[in-house]
């Protein structure tokens, strides 16, 4: 009998003892954002040929294709900036047989390759896209802007997150009349480089097509907690 008594009492004694309070914290997020020109340039471009014959359509490509990298040679891209991919040849189909119920027959074949240039002067972007485009070029893929090193970019973007995440969170520290302890934790996101609208600069050769190759832009994202100081 003493020994459920002590049991009890000591089980009271616990329930009535003040529970631990839960660790206070303000979690906020923050936005870095760093502008630089662009200093290099990535394109593709590719070559498309039909005819009734698939090793015609293949040849013309092939033809094109080399003679588009003999030239990306002489105008001083090095070889580690050019690269073929996606080559593809496919029957093309007649389409008399969907309406009449027939069988379809092949008509001819179309034969594609795409080379893959990153060009690092970009004084010579619009004379290379003249240039391949009149070697025979016939399928453009897209051009974006960049920069060779995007790790300065990257480094003050994240400072600067880090400034505006801390920023927060004495404005909200402050607006709740409380004190801002340490950072337990912090995680980051990079958002990659990015256009900006705005165009800074035209690289525009007497004889090649009109390139704007304006600002790119690298945003990181963080996520920081901290303490409230009791």
């Amino acid at each position: 009998m003493k020994t459920l008594a002590f049991l009890a009492a000591m089980m009271a004694a616990v329930a009535t003892m003040p529970a631990h309070a839960e660790e206070r914290r303000i979690t906020v997020s923050g936005t870095g954002t760093a502008l630089a020109v662009p200093d290099m340039a990535t394109l593709t471009l590719g070559v498309t040929n039909q005819d009734k014959e698939a090793s015609n359509a293949m040849q013309a490509t092939s033809d094109a294709v080399a003679q588009i990298l003999t030239r990306l040679d002489e105008m001083g891209l090095e070889s580690r900036d050019v690269q073929t991919r996606d080559l593809s040849l496919s029957p093309v189909w007649s389409n008399s047989g969907i309406s009449s119920g027939s069988q379809r027959e092949i008509t001819g074949f179309v034969a594609s390759n795409r080379v893959f240039i990153r060009v690092r002067d970009l004084n010579n972007l619009g004379q290379i896209m003249d240039a391949v485009i009149r070697d025979g070029a016939n399928d453009f893929g897209g051009l974006s802007f960049s920069v060779q090193e995007p790790k300065p970019l990257e480094d003050k973007a994240r400072a600067d997150a880090v400034a505006d995440a801390r920023d927060k969170a004495e404005q909200l520290a402050q607006a709740a009349g409380v004190t801002l302890g340490q950072v337990v934790s912090i995680s980051d996101q990079a958002g990659g480089i990015r256009p900006v609208a705005q165009m800074s600069r035209l690289a525009q050769a007497e004889s090649g097509v009109p390139v704007a190759g304006g600002e790119v832009s690298v945003a990181v994202n963080v996520s920081m907690v901290f303490e409230i100081e009791d």
